[in-house]
């Protein structure tokens, strides 16, 4: 697997609104790919491959890709030089404590340190060590002092500064969710192009923007492609680490990719559960069907947008998802990749 692209991938900043940087590396990765290549309006990088099919009108298939990791933009520098942030993304804050961070400029990143506002274990009465901070009260410290109100504007943007590493059959990085994604939107059709499989299809892959703060990304490009079927390409939670209940778990690392039938936004279309569900006993390729309480993806929008499509998502099981040290296993991304390609090769 081609792991040097999920690792630049993970490693490049962008977060809503500021995908920029993202969608330049994968706009030059697909090159040779597609047969035509736009950005909308909203900064998706929207692209497209014409299919073998005969006629006027082919089935259209749509791949849902977000670009964007969860976040921070500036929105304060004090005359100290301490940066405010507002949170753009869904965060815990006990996972936010002495985290280091680039603050992305228009002249270049600048590293700091995070942490939240008030005083050190060291000084702290009982009453204050119980206390949660709420995102929006940590505050960055670059080192820089009166300078960084010079060099840091407000709606510049932080992100984590955290490196991609494989830990044997693990891959651990930040921004695996969703760059996750974007490395199967390039790969899921290189492997289709290198195998020298077709497909009657109209594709399109969309690498969206603004998921994180409500699929916006994906609502416009799914306005402008109106597919017949649209597959929301993400992470989910695998909890199956100590301290969850079995019943809790929504995925199994190892296990497969995960095929997803329900969030707190969508339904999956059931006729596409158990198409999906044959094809990958026939291929033999690993799957594990999932449910999430809560939270919501790309393949919603679609579902939802203009006079509708028939949608589902396949999901890659993900343990500690919105912190730096998200997980997830080679063998379920290997198994996304192969399902999305006999998908396609399919249609």
């Amino acid at each position: 697997m081609n792991l040097d692209l999920l690792k630049r991938l993970c490693e490049t900043p962008g977060v809503p609104g500021r995908e920029t940087r993202v969608r330049a590396l994968i706009e030059a990765e697909v090159g040779g790919l597609f047969d035509e290549i736009r950005i909308d309006a909203l900064g998706s990088l929207i692209c497209r491959r014409k299919g073998k099919g005969k006629g006027d009108t082919p089935q259209k298939l749509l791949l849902l890709c977000h670009m964007d990791e969860i976040g921070f933009l500036v929105s304060h520098v004090t005359d100290k030089g301490f940066v405010h942030v507002d949170p753009v993304g869904g965060f815990d804050p006990r996972n936010l404590f002495s985290r280091r961070v680039l603050v992305c400029t228009e002249d270049g990143d600048i590293k700091g340190v995070m942490n939240a506002e008030g005083k050190p274990i060291h000084i702290q009465s009982p009453d204050e060590r119980k206390k949660m901070p709420e995102p929006n009260e940590f505050v960055v410290d670059t080192g820089l002092g009166t300078a960084a109100k010079e060099r840091i504007r407000i709606g510049d943007y932080v992100v984590m500064n955290e490196p991609f590493e494989e830990m044997g059959e693990k891959i651990v990085s930040k921004a695996l969710d969703n760059r996750i994604a974007c490395w199967l939107g390039i790969e899921a059709v290189r492997k289709l192009v290198e195998d020298g499989h077709s497909h009657d299809c109209e594709l399109t892959v969309a690498f969206t923007a603004q998921e994180e703060v409500g699929l916006r990304g994906a609502k416009t490009a799914s306005y402008g492609v109106k597919p017949d079927i649209a597959i929301g390409v993400d992470t989910t939670l695998s909890c199956d680490t100590p301290g969850v209940p079995e019943k809790d778990r929504t995925t199994v690392q190892g296990e497969g990719f995960g095929l997803h039938m329900k969030d707190g936004s969508f339904i999956a279309d059931y006729g596409l559960v158990k198409e999906i569900e044959t094809l990958a006993k026939e291929r033999g390729i690993a799957c594990q069907r999932t449910i999430l309480a809560k939270g919501g993806q790309d393949g919603a929008a679609a579902q939802q947008t203009g006079a509708g499509a028939r949608a589902i998502g396949i999901v890659v099981g993900t343990r500690y998802i919105h912190t730096v040290a998200e997980m997830i296993d080679k063998r379920d991304l290997h198994a996304a990749r192969e399902i999305l390609t006999a998908f396609i090769s399919a249609h």
